[in-house]
């Protein structure tokens, strides 16, 4: 029975069985993840080489800004390693945070020409690195390559859905299972085993930025499951212990 829910949960949140998360999670580590993108699905090998040896790698030390919003657009860049939030600031000052970007992902906005620009704000979490193309270069590519437009059309659209469904869940759950949702969604992208265990490089305060949340319900939370041995808690990182405790929470009513 245990097994069943289990698998019932899994499969109503699009998330990989707890050992296959285990395992994205240490693949996702690699140096060739990029060859892992949805960026490259179904592009043959060839076509693959060409379009990656258009880029030229580059590094991002923690905490640096990699755009603003209101940049022009002027890079694609593709992470193949460490994390990468996406920010946008209420009329109030106020930051959101709108996504995190995990190695294999785009970072950031797609498009093309002087009026092309970002809409947010991008800063690295970790050291990362990534490839990238000059927006000119990676729209000839697109041109050249149609699959390459295609993967770039779906990642966008899959974006979109994403943020569908996390306003609808901030419109209609409590913050408990939101909460748990979201530590979950973000394990298989941006978690890191450590020591057996699964860390989220995110602060308190980042936490409640994702979830539409205080950081005292985001520490009052955190605390009450660090008690119950579903994670622990260090300074900017979350270290999940029990991914299955965590998707019990997130199917609370």
């Amino acid at each position: 029975m245990a097994n069943a829910q289990t698998a019932s949960l899994t499969a109503r949140l699009q998330l990989p069985q707890n050992n296959d998360l285990e395992m994205k999670v240490v693949a996702r580590q690699g140096s060739q993840y990029a060859e892992l993108s949805q960026l490259f699905a179904g592009i043959p090998r060839a076509d693959y080489a060409i379009i990656v040896s258009a880029a030229h790698p580059t590094k991002f030390p923690r905490r640096q800004t990699i755009f603003f919003a209101g940049d022009a657009i002027k890079d694609i860049v593709l992470l193949t390693e460490g994390s990468v939030k996406i920010t946008q600031l209420g009329e109030n000052g106020s930051a959101v945070i709108l996504r995190l970007e995990g190695p294999g992902e785009i970072v950031g906005s797609l498009g093309s020409g002087q009026r092309a620009r970002h809409g947010s704000t991008a800063e690295a979490l970790l050291p990362c690195r990534a490839l990238v193309w000059n927006a000119p270069t990676f729209d000839a590519l697109s041109q050249r390559f149609p699959l390459l437009q295609r993967n770039t059309m779906r990642i966008m659209a899959k974006r979109l859905q994403v943020l569908e469904g996390r306003f609808r869940e901030i419109s209609t759950e409590r913050v408990a299972p939101r909460l748990a949702r979201e530590l979950v969604r973000l394990l298989p992208q941006v978690g890191r085993r450590v020591d057996g265990a699964l860390e989220i490089n995110l602060s308190r305060e980042e936490l409640a930025q994702m979830t539409a949340t205080t950081l005292f319900t985001v520490s009052r939370l955190l605390s009450s499951w660090e008690k119950q041995g579903i994670l622990s808690l260090r300074r900017e990182v979350v270290v999940v212990r029990s991914p299955l405790g965590l998707l019990g929470i997130s199917e609370l009513k």
